[in-house]
């Protein structure tokens, strides 16, 4: 996943580097008044977001696949120890229903 984010995060800042050349060329509009750097921001996500798409779909597929393989692990460990829990408890009961009926036997 790391590994996707600094790539995502390359893409946009090629992006900013491009936009802002474009922009303090002439060849793309300036923002009004001072809102230049917020303008080169938003045009670099806007280009940004559908190069990542396209060109990450690969890296974004395996990141899925590891976070899908740990959440299915977690399940896992999470029902093991719900079933350990239960068992010890299954286990617990049983000794308490043992000794109540010896109690009563020998009130008999």
């Amino acid at each position: 996943m790391l590994r996707y984010t600094l790539m995502r995060f390359g893409i946009f800042v090629g992006c900013l580097l491009v936009v802002w050349g474009l922009v303090h060329s002439g060849l793309a509009p300036r923002g009004l008044g001072d809102s230049n750097g917020l303008w080169i921001v938003l045009l670099a996500l806007v280009f940004s977001a559908p190069i990542s798409f396209v060109v990450l779909r690969k890296q974004r597929d395996v990141a899925s696949e590891n976070i899908v393989r740990r959440v299915d692990r977690a399940k896992a460990g999470l029902e093991a120890n719900r079933n350990q829990e239960d068992d010890a408890d299954d286990a617990a009961r049983g000794t308490q229903v043992q000794g109540q009926g010896r109690g009563q036997a020998q009130a008999s």
